[in-house]
Order: C-alpha cells, then sequence, then structure tokens
C-alpha cells in the first residue's frame, strides 16, 4: 500500500481540503433544488479589470471536447466530465490502493453584472486551464468626467473667498 506523509505541508493540506470542502459544500447546496448533484467541483478564479471579467478554471486530466461553456440571462455556466484514469475493463483486474482524483461530471456557474457583452465572451483552453474574458459593456467601463467650467464658480460662490461670518474677504 502507498502511504505519504511530509508533516511540513500537513497544514498546507489541511487548508486545500477545507477549501475543496467548501467548494463541494456550496455547489451541493446550489444543486439541492434541480435534484441534482456533481461528482466534484473544479476550483475556479474570478477577477476583474476595467475593461473585462477574467475566469480561469482548472480543469487537470479533461479534454477540451469534453467541456460546454454557455452564456445565458448573465450567467455562464461550464459542465462537462472527467473520465477516471484507470477503468476495470482496460485495465483487466483493478485493485485500486489510493484514489484522490475526483472524476465524472462537473458545473460551475458564475453570475456575472448586468453591464457585459455576452456575444463577445472568448476561452481558450491551455495546460489544463480554461480562460474565459467576459467583456464589460462601455456603459460599465469606468470614465472620467471633466469637472469646471468657463463661470469658474464653485457651489454657488463667486471667485475669492469667503471669510467665518460669511462675508467676502479680498478687495
Amino acid at each position: 500500500m502507498i502511504t505519504t506523509r511530509n508533516p511540513a505541508f500537513q497544514f498546507a493540506s489541511t487548508l486545500d481540503r477545507m477549501g475543496t470542502l467548501s467548494r463541494v459544500l456550496d455547489q451541493a447546496v446550489a444543486d439541492v433544488g434541480r435534484g441534482m448533484a456533481p461528482t466534484w467541483v473544479p476550483a475556479l478564479e474570478v477577477a476583474e479589470r476595467a475593461d473585462s471579467y477574467l475566469i480561469a478554471c482548472d480543469l487537470p486530466g479533461v479534454r477540451e471536447d469534453q467541456v460546454e461553456l454557455t452564456f445565458e440571462s448573465n450567467v455562464l455556466t461550464l459542465r462537462g466530465t472527467r473520465a477516471p484514469s484507470f477503468t476495470a475493463a482496460d485495465e483487466g483486474g483493478l485493485r485500486v490502493h489510493l484514489s484522490e482524483r475526483q472524476t465524472g461530471a462537473f458545473e460551475r456557474a458564475v453570475r456575472l453584472p448586468e453591464y457585459v457583452e455576452g456575444d463577445r465572451i472568448e476561452a481558450s483552453f491551455a495546460d489544463g486551464v480554461l480562460r474565459v474574458i467576459v467583456p464589460k459593456s462601455s456603459a460599465a467601463q469606468p470614465r472620467r468626467i471633466q469637472i469646471g467650467g468657463a463661470s469658474g464658480r464653485v457651489l454657488g460662490t463667486e471667485h475669492g473667498a469667503r471669510g467665518e461670518n460669511g462675508a467676502a474677504s479680498g478687495a
């Protein structure tokens, strides 16, 4: 039997497992209403920049043709399956000593803000990572607003400062 032990990484391993448990529970609770539960939940990162949202999903051992990406009602949904590395039919008599890799169906959904351009979403798949770029619409992008005007008035006051009693100071 294979046994691995590395005390230096036990804390990190515990945190990894807690993160995995959190993702699985989040997904299971979300799927209760639909009567289904995924077999595994891939890790996801979502970030934002001024012009777009960036999404990365770890899918090691998954081929591109095993992944489906859809966008509907501002929800980006990722579905697919990951096949097991070994199957009894392929390997003959199979006796598993250790199985930590999760396989089977998966689904992740990301609700995006209202102002995105769904028809311009781009996706790429390399090295077991799916990367998705969701452009923001121009209405959602930050813009600089010019301040000032020719009158030189600021909040209802004329040029020149006012003293403590409200009287104009200066000449």
